[in-house]
């Protein structure tokens, strides 16, 4: 650093530590506000995590779906595919790596099946949901018994069920519903251990069963309208839905050619992904932009201090100046004191902002019994101590540049 401007530098900074008060008071208007504005970003943030959990567990956003076409459309004619794709897990494990380990594949293939026992002949229809490995999204983790099926599980094939509620509770006979874990079904014939009931869901009418894909073999009604299984694809995150989505794309064109579309189909919601997206950025921007506004008040009592101390030091900065100091030494050494000032501001302000936010969070979560905490991201910090610089730099300019603009014969007369 240049001599004179780090002289520059060092007399701003000398200048705060000699009026502390006068520093405290300036001081206070940037810690309120980025205390402020960092409390409403962590606990905004924390909100979005939440909400982000609840659209990655309970609904279909981040999925993509891999299906087979089984007709394909001539001259606006719909023609029987004469080789339908058939997935099959080579396909689930070669997709996996072609996608990354960043997004969960899984396989489905579903059907309908009456189910018995050996004891009770009564059939009871159910749903039959064959997968790879259990996906939280679509099979509630909540359980009311027993357990969901491995990996390992579900990729072999085991003779292992998972029945939701209202299945568990027509085959137990006035038993509880827990007791029907290690009882053995027969779908259409074929014997299923269970090992895991679903809790009960508000006006539960369906019954249904989730099973490893290649249990789902001769445990349905089979026929010439059978579903083909498909492949789902689970993205990270929101925001990886259109790379994910274009790598399955990729996938696709090598494993079928250039008439891939006509053979399987990729879909995903991506309006509703959108909205989802734009919606959260929006909540971040609108409350960072509110919470800013104490930025501003605090900025303008930096620059109120500013033009109160250039008055003061009116003869020192003609003595300065009159010594040989430039234009641009003054101007940096009140903006130095501006930036200190900002700086230490936002250091106390981001303590205290996110003090304040896991107290709101803690408030919430009693109070209101919200599972949301507060999430502390890089970005808050970088946004909140970069606003304070930014607030510092702008609302000390002012009163710097007057500073550097005074005269040095008026200044060393003035009273």
């Amino acid at each position: 650093m240049n001599p004179i401007l780090a002289a520059s530098v060092s007399v701003g900074f000398e200048t705060l530590r000699t009026n502390p008060l006068r520093t405290i008071l300036s001081t206070l208007g940037i810690v309120i506000g980025v205390a402020a504005l960092v409390s409403v970003l962590s606990v905004g943030d924390g909100m979005e995590r939440l909400a982000r959990e609840q659209i990655g567990r309970t609904t279909d956003l981040q999925r993509i779906a891999l299906t087979p076409r089984a007709f394909r459309i001539i001259d606006g004619t719909p023609f029987p595919q004469p080789n339908p794709v058939k997935f099959s897990a080579a396909d689930a494990a070669a997709l996996r790596q072609a996608v990354g380990d960043s997004s969960a594949v899984n396989m489905l293939v579903g059907g309908s099946a009456l189910v018995t026992t050996a004891t009770d002949t009564t059939p009871h229809p159910a749903q039959v949901t064959g997968m790879l490995r259990a996906d939280p999204p679509l099979v509630d983790s909540l359980l009311v018994a027993g357990r969901l099926f491995s990996v390992a599980e579900g990729e072999s094939g085991a003779p292992v069920v998972v029945v939701s509620y209202r299945l568990a509770s027509d085959e137990t006979r006035g038993r509880p519903v827990a007791r029907v874990v290690g009882d053995t079904l027969l779908f259409q014939g074929q014997p299923r251990r269970v090992i895991g009931v679903l809790k009960a869901e508000e006006n539960e009418r369906v019954r249904r069963a989730f099973m490893p894909a290649a249990a789902v073999s001769g445990a349905v009604v089979s026929g010439p309208f059978d579903r083909a299984a498909s492949l789902t694809i689970t993205a990270s995150t929101l925001e990886s839905v259109g790379p994910t989505r274009s790598r399955i794309e990729q996938w696709s064109a090598t494993q079928y050619g250039p008439g891939w579309k006509d053979r399987v189909s990729v879909v995903s919601d991506e309006s509703r992904l959108a909205q989802a997206t734009k919606a959260l950025l929006l909540f971040k921007l609108f409350m960072g932009a509110l919470m800013s506004i104490s930025l501003i008040v605090g900025g303008i009592g930096i620059m109120n201090v500013l033009l109160s101390s250039v008055i003061e030091r009116t003869r020192e900065i003609g003595i300065r100046k009159a010594a040989g100091a430039a234009q641009r030494h003054i101007l940096w050494q009140f903006l130095c004191e501006s930036v200190a000032i900002t700086g230490v501001g936002s250091v106390i302000g981001l303590v205290l902002g996110v003090s304040a936010a896991f107290g709101i969070t803690a408030i919430m979560r009693h109070v209101a019994n919200a599972p949301v905490r507060a999430w502390l991201s890089p970005s808050t910090v970088v946004t909140a101590i970069g606003a304070s610089v930014a607030i510092g730099l702008l609302f000390g300019l002012y009163p710097a540049l007057r500073a550097a603009r005074l005269s040095p014969i008026d200044a060393i007369h003035h009273e």
